[in-house]
């Protein structure tokens, strides 16, 4: 493909409608850098099919830029700009001007006004309709281009937070991916406006990345951050500090609660020159809850994601299932909890691992990977996963495997019950006629025979009553669970959906995006 330059909407839209392609768009103020180029080549790498293009686009937006900005200096050489993003793999860059943005000028267009709630914390207490400038460009910009996909960058965190909810409540059906923040060999982050700082300022400027380095490194050993301190070192490096907190990363409020991820912001002025930076904080790796209904495909999906991600997989239902099969094969009346807490409290239940793929289930030494799968097993988990014994001993036993993180769990109550602190939270779900088909196709691989797909869906919502209606931790979604409706969706479908949630959750600084 022939890289390209465009300066009107006219000449983008006719080049556009001739390569009938999905865009993969980047915006830019230009002033561009290894950052932006990071960017670039994540949305490269990351092309589904050869039917795409990644465009960026190079526009410095007066709405954003208070009284006093830096907005007629800010730097600006489309030559070079042009250069750096074909060099990172940019199939097209598009250039505009202010009225092919704005026709007729911006009082002639809606503008977007950020719900206060964001807009006042950051970098938004200071800079006064800054982030309406952003919201409402990046709008313009989606209007004209119509993407497929926006990639941005997290260095500017509240700005994408921002444009994640303004997408969310609108709406709008453009993907969003981000990745983290690019620094030079000594740590400094790569901004436009780095070019500001004379040589003594970056000096002095250096002390920023340096001092949150050694912040988070104290915060991974001790689970302590000494906000002092910081300050501190900004004062005698000549750094006047417009904020430095530690905030939730979504709402963006200030927190005492360290044990979740937050996110430790600052931003300081070096000389005229405005910086930014932040680092993320969390105490352990990213759990992933993931809960639903009895068929809704949870265990096959699960395994690819936690495989994808490298993490630990948490099979509950399994474990369920492991003493419902022990207390079958002992002949035990499912009633009888006296017998059935005698014959658990000695019971050893394990995973054992070669591979995710492979990832069988003991009890007591003995394999049942393949027994718990049978209908006996399936019509009696229930009766036995509600009793009030049963459910401590294996959720104690949950959170035991999960006290360092890196793990993807389903059941049916690890969002409320088992990992109310996850940080990911998705309620997978599917119709009760598409689970049924889906039982059967199991049952027949397996081997076991069934009456009918109709006798599996009458059997299916018999179970999503009691599993709903019993009084120990019943099968419900949490209140922060994203819902995933999994009808018509193959493996492959519903996974990309769980890495997008994921992505949406967790910032690349904390996890890096697994490869498509």
């Amino acid at each position: 493909m022939v890289q390209k330059i465009f300066q009107t909407n006219a000449e983008l839209k006719d080049w556009l409608s001739e390569q009938n392609s999905e865009i993969i768009f980047i915006p830019t103020m230009g002033g561009l850098h290894p950052g932006h180029q990071y960017l670039i080549k994540k949305a490269k790498e990351r092309k589904t099919n050869k039917n795409q293009i990644v465009l960026v686009s190079i526009f410095v937006n007066p709405l954003q830029f208070g009284n006093g900005e830096d907005f007629k200096k800010y730097p600006r050489n489309l030559n070079r700009d042009a250069e750096l993003a074909f060099s990172a793999g940019a199939d097209a860059i598009w250039a505009p001007d202010y009225d092919e943005v704005f026709p007729g000028g911006e009082d002639s267009h809606f503008k977007i006004e950020v719900p206060k709630t964001l807009h006042n914390q950051l970098c938004g207490a200071e800079r006064k309709g800054h982030f309406d400038g952003v919201a409402t460009v990046i709008i313009r910009l989606i209007k004209i281009i119509q993407p497929k996909k926006l990639i941005l960058g997290e260095k500017d965190w509240q700005q994408l937070i921002i444009i994640r909810k303004l997408f969310q409540e609108l709406s709008i059906p453009v993907k969003i991916e981000s990745y983290s923040t690019q620094r030079d060999q000594s740590g400094f982050a790569y901004s436009s406006r780095n070019s500001y700082l004379s040589h003594s300022e970056r000096v002095n400027a250096q002390s920023l990345p340096n001092a949150i380095k050694e912040a988070k490194t104290e915060f991974d050993k001790r689970k302590v951050i000494n906000l002092t301190k910081i300050a501190s070192i900004f004062k005698e490096n000549n750094l006047k500090i417009e904020y430095l907190k530690i905030v939730d990363p979504f709402s963006l409020k200030e927190t005492e609660n360290i044990n979740r991820l937050c996110l430790l912001a600052v931003a300081v002025k070096c000389g005229s020159t405005r910086l930014i930076d932040h680092t993320f904080l969390m105490q352990r790796k990213p759990i992933i809850a993931i809960d639903g209904p009895a068929g809704a495909g949870k265990s096959t999906v699960t395994k690819a994601f936690a495989k994808k991600l490298g993490f630990i997989y948490l099979d509950t239902g399994a474990m369920y299932r492991a003493v419902t099969w022990l207390i079958i094969s002992n002949s035990i009346d499912p009633n009888d909890q006296a017998e059935i807490k005698n014959i658990l409290q000695d019971s050893k239940l394990e995973f054992k691992t070669s591979s995710f793929v492979e990832q069988k289930i003991f009890i007591n030494n003995i394999d049942v990977t393949e027994k718990i799968r049978s209908p006996q097993v399936t019509s009696m988990v229930s009766e036995i996963a509600k009793q009030q014994f049963v459910r401590e001993l294996l959720t104690r036993k949950q959170k035991v495997i999960g006290n360092n993180g890196g793990l993807v769990a389903e059941g049916r109550d690890i969002g409320t019950a088992v990992f109310p602190d996850a940080e990911v939270k998705i309620f997978l779900t599917a119709s009760p006629t598409e689970r049924a088909k889906r039982r059967a196709l199991d049952l027949n691989k397996r081997g076991y025979e069934f009456s009918s797909i109709e006798d599996l869906e009458k059997e299916i919502k018999e179970r999503d009553k009691k599993d709903s209606e019993r009084k120990i931790a019943p099968l419900k979604k949490a209140q922060d669970a994203i819902e995933l409706v999994t009808d018509g969706m193959n493996i492959e479908d519903v996974l990309k959906e769980l890495i997008d949630i994921f992505r949406s959750k967790i910032p690349e600084e904390v996890w890096p995006t697994p490869n498509p």
